[in-house]
């Protein structure tokens, strides 16, 4: 391992006033659930059954969790052995260099920022429905941007400013929160099981695969269990921002690739049993709407239970957004401690322990984005962004397991380098599975940061002084 990258991570652990180390491994497990659990599984699971995979949606998920597994299993041995800055940019640096780890640093802020943006859009909707519900419900003119002929969604204007304020005062305190709203998700979910698994019509899983593993329509639109694996591998952005944590973390060697493997393989075994019961009560082709887990529950008549879930809808969606913002606030921290952006963006307030500056700009455009843009086209980057981040992960485990074979591995992926070397190929077929509009945009993304790099942060990177890094 390179000394100045060691260097860089004692530094930041001893600063007086860094960030500070307070988070167990279970308040990872439930940081990793409180992002995983929420637009995936209360919105893609029928979304991804109607239009590409049908009742074999299960196996969707089966596949995305496979190539998520991989890249988990890939972060908890660079996180125990590297550690660092955490995240994908932070291992990228370690096992590429600069250049790699910046394309992934400026990967992950498009794909933390725009997930944030896009599901504060989704929680709007759920917001708005119950405010209905009561007799209160927003004025269109309210609850859309200007673009889709309102003045602005103001819901999911206000609640990225509360995550904010949440953020400000402190991770300890956004924990306890987040962990809070993660048990009434998994209440939520319980009690739709509990209603739903006695409603289950068997005829409604046949035909099980209507699309097979991967075919296109005659428009052209790849469908299918594999295009669907693409579409519903949404419901695992986020699990990595467990990674960002590395510092605020009580044992990072330890409590990281715990909090890492529990939150993936908890939420994996979800997944698929509420996407099979989801679809054996309600024929697939019923679910492409925007709640399809309440809608089925008040297609069976149980509307008592639709209230129950559209309200555990909107928390989960909030905890979503509270560790996704999260991990875009650290990730900029650790590029600006490297010199790659302004040292302004890494100043932590001495008084809450959090980067307070960040946060508000951060939260401030997060804020503009989900009150007056519509995220539709922007929201299809974050899988192709997450996919690219997990490539060079796995890819990272190869690169460090061949020039630095000695580097002492707490956790260690088992198999030699077979596993990641699948993380990556599956990975990368996920990615291929996208459509061609996407690869563009995030050609076009890559392409705007690669003028930054050159133009600013190669000048003013730390590694680049004749010094390095000063501690």
């Amino acid at each position: 391992m390179p000394n100045l990258f060691r260097k860089k991570a004692v530094a930041y652990d001893n600063s007086e006033f860094g960030l500070k180390r307070c988070l167990s491994a279970l308040d990872l497990t439930l940081l990793g659930i409180g992002a995983i659990i929420g637009t995936g599984i209360f919105v893609l699971t029928g979304i991804a059954a109607a239009t590409q995979s049908g009742p074999a949606v299960v196996l969707s998920f089966v596949v995305a969790g496979l190539a998520c597994g991989f890249a988990a299993l890939s972060y908890a041995e660079l996180a125990s052995s590297v550690g660092g800055c955490g995240s994908a940019y932070g291992y990228s640096y370690a096992a590429f260099g600069e250049l790699i780890a910046w394309i992934i640093a400026w990967d992950l802020i498009l794909e933390y920022g725009v997930s944030v943006a896009a599901v504060a859009n989704g929680w709007s909707g759920y917001f708005n429905n119950a405010l209905t519900a009561i007799g209160i419900g927003l004025p269109d003119e309210l609850t859309k941007g200007p673009f889709a002929g309102g003045i602005v969604n103001l819901p999911a204007f206000a609640i990225v400013l509360g995550l904010m304020v949440m953020l400000i005062i402190g991770i300890k305190e956004s924990a306890r929160l987040n962990n809070a709203m993660v048990c009434v998700k998994l209440g939520t979910i319980a009690i739709f099981l509990a209603v739903a698994i006695f409603n289950i019509h068997p005829a409604n899983w046949s035909p099980f695969a209507p699309f097979g593993w991967f075919e296109h329509t005659p428009e052209g639109r790849p469908v299918g269990i594999l295009a669907g694996a693409s579409l519903v591998f949404f419901a695992y952005v986020g699990f990595d921002a467990v990674s960002t944590a590395v510092e605020e973390a009580h044992d990072p060697q330890r409590d990281v690739p715990r909090g890492l493997l529990a939150a993936l393989i908890f939420c994996t075994v979800i997944y698929i049993v509420v996407s099979g019961v989801l679809t054996g009560i309600v024929s697939y082709t019923e679910l492409n709407v925007s709640s399809p887990v309440a809608f089925a529950l008040q297609k069976i008549g149980f509307n008592w239970a639709s209230a129950l879930v559209a309200a555990g809808v909107i928390t989960g969606l909030t905890t979503v957004m509270l560790v996704l913002y999260y991990a875009l606030t650290r990730i900029i921290v650790g590029v600006s401690r490297d010199g790659l952006l302004p040292e302004y963006y890494s100043i932590v307030n001495p008084k809450t322990h959090t980067p307070v500056r960040t946060t508000v700009i951060t939260g401030s455009i997060i804020a503009v984005m989900s009150g007056f843009i519509p995220l539709g086209v922007l929201a299809e980057l974050v899988n192709i962004g997450t996919l690219a981040a997990f490539v060079l992960v796995c890819a990272g485990v190869i690169a460090l397991r061949i020039t630095h074979p000695d580097l002492p591995r707490p956790f260690k992926m088992p198999g030699g380098i077979i596993l990641p070397i699948l993380g990556v190929l599956s990975c990368g077929a996920l990615i291929a599975f996208l459509p061609f509009e996407t690869h563009l945009r995030f050609i076009v993304w890559l392409a705007i940061g690669l003028v930054i790099y050159f133009a600013y942060s190669i000048k003013r990177s730390k590694l680049a002084q004749p010094d390095g890094l000063k501690v």
